[in-house]
């Protein structure tokens, strides 16, 4: 439907008139809000003229209250942008214009009002130092007439309407992406749905005929260029490929992580022969990885990790712990971190390596000499398993020291974190829009009191929100998609979208839950499992904390 708005709306129905003209003008206000407020923490936080690692500890609410502030900002640049891309192309129309103006509404009374880092947890303009004389007259507007109930129930109609949808509203991407979201849809509507829960409640691995089936069809390829067997693709391919795959099943649309960081780590750190060595293998699936990282004690401060490469000859003795290690015992290479400067206490003595195992059996997951592990038992994500890993002088011949040169692997890391948190983000869009599915069909089909449970205001608002929430998350995810594309430094905007994402995810899932009422509490229904994987997306590839953190210093530094 081409936008028109004198046709489709009037001030106080469910669509603003002159929608995208109070969007516009209500972003400059929050945008000078967003840089009084940083200009006043970066004053209160400096010493020296730097950033004081000690105060940004002291005051860690409001930096990172404000790394939540410049995410609603951002989020809401976007939307306007993706708004006022489909109405150039005369796509916009009432669904994306209820979309669009329920999430100015919302976000900015959040703004206004405080906004929720966690359920506990509500930051507002005064815990930033930041009190506005007067709210503008387009953001009061908003406010008060753009997130009305009349508008939910009207975005919830419509979603019933074009049910057939593969998602609420169009994306704004190309017809080729929209082409590949379709095949990867209907995949996982045939292959991944019918068994995922299976998997889930017998804790079992995903079977190898479904990777082989995601090889064919070129998931561990995607973004690995043609002249080492990938297709080429861009991010946002792989961000399409990761929401549909994930929608199916987390473990299913993670498979693809672990291929992703180590083409990444070999396109941007390996040498010319290691390239041509692992990245075929990769593309084809031939050759799976893990990410050997995480240390017990360390956690998320990789800068302390002990484990250590002592090198002997032309090879290294790797010894240490490593914890939580995602599919570690069917994998043919693990990326591991590991310290080979002894001296060194911080990051500039790890390096990274590849090293070549043996793919394990359940009888036994790791049968070379050297490494032991075993299994964690965990809630959710649970098609790949999770380990805990011992190495004891486990062999590394020098030729797989990533790039060929010491110290540098805490660098090589960090260049991965861009892409890992774009598809983390596409995962989170992928769960919650499992989650808007599972709690729409319970609330059309589930009858009380004599009519269907979307009927009722409070379930169908619930509903709505998902899918507002779903599109503000796909928005800023592709933006940093597209960023990450044209080469542009985009740490802060996937960071972004990797913090607002798991957060969109984690409350489609618990309000799709609370939509099933008891029965969403039985083993027997999906969105139990649902709940369970989307709280994993707050903790890995950067907890929430550490995310808020990592974006008040970008912000403030």
């Amino acid at each position: 439907m081409p936008h028109d708005g004198a046709d489709m709306t009037h001030a106080h129905g469910p669509v603003l008139a002159d929608l995208l003209t109070l969007t516009a003008a209500a972003l400059p206000p929050v945008e000078q809000i967003l840089r009084d407020a940083t200009d006043g923490l970066r004053s209160e936080l400096g010493e020296d003229g730097r950033l004081s690692a000690t105060l940004l500890e002291a005051h860690q609410t409001a930096a990172h209250g404000l790394a939540w502030l410049a995410t609603y900002v951002a989020a809401l640049r976007q939307m306007q942008d993706w708004a006022e891309r489909l109405t150039a192309e005369g796509t916009f129309g009432e669904t994306e214009a209820l979309l669009h103006q329920i999430a100015f509404g919302e976000y900015l009374a959040q703004i206004f009002g405080g906004i929720p880092m966690s359920q506990g947890e509500i930051v507002r303009l005064a815990d930033l130092g930041v009190t506005p004389a007067v709210m503008p007259p387009e953001v009061a507007q908003l406010i008060r007439h753009a997130n009305t109930q009349d508008a939910r129930a009207r975005l919830v109609a419509l979603m019933q309407e074009h049910s057939a949808n593969i998602t609420v509203g169009r994306t704004g991407l190309e017809d080729e992406l929209e082409m590949i979201r379709e095949q990867f849809r209907r995949y996982a509507v045939e292959r991944i749905d019918p068994h995922a829960h299976d998997w889930h409640l017998k804790d079992e691995l995903i079977p190898m005929e479904t990777i082989a089936e995601l090889a064919e069809m070129g998931v561990f390829g995607l973004t690995i260029p043609e002249e080492f067997g990938g297709f080429g693709l861009s991010k946002a391919s792989m961000c399409v490929v990761s929401e549909e795959l994930s929608r199916g099943y987390i473990g299913v649309g993670s498979l693809g992580t672990r291929s992703e960081i180590a083409a990444e780590l070999i396109l941007c750190g390996g040498t010319d022969a290691q390239k041509e060595k692992w990245l075929p293998g990769l593309a084809s699936g031939e050759i799976l990885p893990t990410a050997v990282f995480t240390e017990p004690n360390t956690g998320s401060d990789l800068g302390a990790l002990r484990t250590r490469a002592v090198k002997d000859g032309d090879s290294y003795a790797i010894t240490g712990n490593k914890t939580w290690i995602t599919h570690a015992a069917r994998t043919q290479v693990m990326t591991v971190l590991a310290r080979t400067d002894p001296d060194s206490t911080d990051h500039r003595g790890l390096s990274m390596f590849l090293a070549e195992k043996t793919p394990g059996t359940d009888a036994a997951p790791f049968p070379d000499a050297g490494i032991t592990g075993g299994e964690i038992e965990v809630l959710g994500y649970r098609g790949m398993k999770e380990y805990e890993l011992a190495f004891d002088g486990f062999p590394v011949p020098a030729d797989n020291l990533l790039g060929g040169e010491e110290g540098q692997g805490f660098r090589q890391l960090m260049q991965t974190f861009e892409s890992a948190r774009i598809q983390t983000a596409a995962r989170a869009i992928g769960v919650a829009q499992s989650a808007l599915d599972a709690g729409m069909q319970y609330a059309e089909d589930r009858k009380q009191f004599g009519k269907s449970l979307i009927a009722f205001p409070r379930v169908a608002s619930k509903l709505a929100m998902m899918a507002v929430e779903i599109m503000v998350a796909r928005q800023l995810t592709y933006f940093s998609a597209r960023q990450k594309d044209e080469d542009k430094r985009c740490d802060l905007e996937a960071g972004m979208a990797k913090l607002l994402g798991a957060r969109v995810a984690w409350a489609a899932a618990d309000n799709a839950l609370q939509i099933h009422g008891g029965n969403g509490f039985a083993l027997e229904y999906k969105i139990s499992r649902i709940l369970c994987d989307a709280r994993i997306l707050n903790i890995f590839e950067g907890a929430a904390e550490i995310q808020a953190q990592v974006i008040a210093r970008r912000l403030l530094g």
